[in-house]
């Protein structure tokens, strides 16, 4: 065991002197941002990955999984079957979409020992989803340790927008908070310019609010890092540090030819 850690530090290290160090998100993807009557179920998918780069990691069955309408919340967690996502272990549910609302579906995993950085993560991860023409509701926090709370409707939006959140912790602000976004990059049909480019990085404002313009279409997450004010044991019983991640995943559409 001593000697596997050893050797992830190492690599950790190396990676660490070649560039920027690529992004652990917690990702939760639905087949459809927006729900109509042609297409009621919704495949979800809930992972621990490299989105861009397509990259994974295990992901044990989550601590909790949900969603949220209209203030009524819904324990999914017994519905999740293992799947594999990026060549690691993730999950899969289906969820029939019977009423019109906007579900925000949330996924709290379990601490992730990660040796390269020396902490532990968590990320408590969101989407939002349109269902039958409804759309309040969407910039309703959830009351998650940290979260990404939307500004622009995170739906019904086409590639070229600006997005825009801010980003909380226990229910407050985070000045000045840094965000990290990625493409969800399926297939790896896409090569960025440099190491630069894979993660992109945003400051939130005083009140903890950023935006950011997404080039192109499809899954685009945002992930905002804090700092735990607690610590958790690593595999050998040392309390270490923990890293809070709030992630929110949206989707970007392009226009449609007649």
């Amino acid at each position: 065991m001593r000697k596997r850690l050893y050797m992830s530090l190492i690599i950790g290290i190396v990676l660490l002197a070649a560039g920027p160090a690529a992004a652990h998100f917690g990702m939760l993807i639905p087949s459809s941002d927006i729900v109509t009557q042609q297409n009621k179920n919704l495949e979800l998918t809930l992972s621990f990955s490299h989105p861009f780069e397509g990259h994974g990691m295990k992901m044990e069955k989550p601590a909790a999984f949900y969603v949220v309408r209209d203030k009524q919340k819904t324990d999914l967690l017994k519905t999740l079957k293992k799947t594999v996502i990026m060549g690691h272990q993730a999950w899969h549910t289906t969820y029939k979409v019977k009423r019109p609302g906007v579900y925000q579906f949330a996924v709290i995993p379990k601490p992730y020992w990660e040796p390269a950085e020396d902490i532990s993560i968590i990320h408590y991860t969101k989407t939002i989803v349109a269902a039958y023409g409804a759309d309040t509701g969407w910039d309703r926090p959830l009351g998650l340790p940290t979260e990404i709370v939307p500004l622009l409707r995170p739906f019904g939006n086409y590639a070229g927008n600006s997005f825009v959140g801010q980003v909380l912790l226990n229910g407050k602000p985070v000045p000045f908070a840094e965000v990290e976004v990625e493409f969800y990059n399926r297939g790896q049909k896409l090569k960025a310019p440099s190491d630069y480019h894979v993660t992109q990085l945003i400051k939130a404002d005083p009140n903890g609010i950023f935006t950011f313009t997404c080039p192109r279409p499809g899954w685009w997450g945002f992930a905002a890092l804090n700092e735990a004010d607690y610590k958790l044991k690593n595999p050998e019983g040392r309390e270490k540090g923990v890293e809070l991640g709030a992630v929110l995943w949206i989707y970007l559409d392009k226009y449609q030819e007649r």
